[in-house]
């Protein structure tokens, strides 16, 4: 039996917990959001690279392997209906055998689940990729 002051003790402490619970499961969720994200952004640089490298008449220009990243993109990453915004980098050595085709792709994480006041104080996240493979 409960005395008559620990009644609503087990509500109070409900209380209590309940904002840091409801934390913590928002934070795991936006952080494997963005993990998700961050490998989604690895794999375009590697489709991206891929496409670049293969030998071809006339060779990939870098303006369709910025085509190829933002279609895997946008496709892709979990934005809730946010335009992609990530911009990519293409730098070759030259387009003989051997030669080497950088592919960097940059994007900023914006937070997704957690309130927007936590995303106006850390402005996202920054995220790169980066891939480099020799011309075939």
């Amino acid at each position: 039996m409960k005395s008559r002051g620990e009644r609503g003790a087990s509500a109070v402490e409900f209380a209590i917990i309940l904002p840091i619970l409801v934390l913590l499961v928002f934070g795991i969720m936006e952080f494997s959001v963005a993990l998700y994200d961050k490998a989604m952004i690895t794999n375009a640089s590697r489709e991206a690279a891929r496409a670049g490298i293969v030998y071809r008449v006339p060779p990939v220009t870098d303006g369709e392997i910025s085509n190829i990243v933002d279609n895997y993109l946008g496709s892709s990453l979990i934005t809730f209906g946010t335009p992609v915004a990530a911009s990519t980098a293409v730098t070759r050595t030259g387009y003989n055998p051997g030669d080497e085709l950088r592919v960097m792709v940059n994007y900023t994480y914006t937070f997704l689940i957690i309130p927007g006041f936590i995303a106006s104080l850390s402005g996202g996240i920054p995220m790169v990729a980066e891939t480099v493979m020799r011309m075939e």
